[in-house]
């Protein structure tokens, strides 16, 4: 019989968290020694030897520990873009945007791996994730919109932004997978090769992690001699 684990007393004479981070910290190292729905905002706070008002200074949920920093990417996504002069051409000004919102090394890349596990195999969190992913999308679509003069919600803007997601996804999960080397090299190359419509030529400018060196000759030529 599976036994319930049992959340521990704070440690005596611990110094009281004063930074989101550290409260932040603590947070996920709970999650993941007891669970995610076995850890109360009140044990958080009482192992960080604060109280529920200091950690509501924070975080506005529980869930949010986990996507605070996500939620603020999307903000400084926000930002980045508006500041970008005006004759940047778009797709340029979205990928400087992306990169400088992210600043994870590789040594980050534990910690990221248990967000991962825990927002994938907690039913909450797993179906809160369409909310801030779409979110993250609409800071691309109404830029888009905005620099071309359509509806937010129009084909243009709405594909750019959703493409744009896919292919930073894509680039976070081989970095994650990899960890070898900062995630603003796999985002850098990713939408580089988005902006190229994803040609062939676009793996051999700049870094395009594990990418194979391009073909060269006729592609046409070479599939013929193979179905020889």
């Amino acid at each position: 019989m599976q036994q319930t684990p049992v959340m521990t007393e704070p440690r005596r004479g611990r110094p009281p968290v004063t930074s989101r981070r550290e409260l932040e910290l603590i947070a996920l190292r709970l999650f993941t020694e007891h669970g995610f729905d076995e850890t109360t905002i009140d044990h958080i706070a009482a192992e960080a030897g604060v109280s529920r008002r200091t950690f509501f200074r924070y975080f506005d949920t529980k869930a949010n520990v986990l996507w605070s920093a996500f939620d603020t990417e999307v903000d400084t996504i926000r930002a980045a873009l508006a500041s970008m002069p005006a004759d940047m051409p778009m797709m340029e000004a979205i990928r400087k945007a992306v990169v400088t919102a992210n600043h994870y090394r590789a040594e980050d890349v534990p910690e990221l791996r248990t967000r991962i596990n825990l927002i994938s195999s907690v039913p909450d969190l797993n179906a809160s994730a369409a909310v801030h992913y779409d979110a993250w999308e609409r800071s691309i679509s109404e830029f888009v919109a905005n620099r071309i003069g359509q509806p937010v919600d129009s084909l243009y803007p709405l594909a750019v932004g959703r493409a744009t997601l896919a292919a930073c996804r894509a680039a976070y999960e081989r970095w994650v997978a990899r960890a070898d080397t900062d995630l603003t090299v796999y985002l850098d190359a990713a939408l580089q090769a988005l902006a190229a419509g994803f040609a062939p030529d676009a793996l051999a400018t700049g870094f395009a992690p594990e990418a194979p060196p391009p073909a060269r000759g006729n592609s046409r030529s070479r599939l013929a001699r193979k179905a020889r």
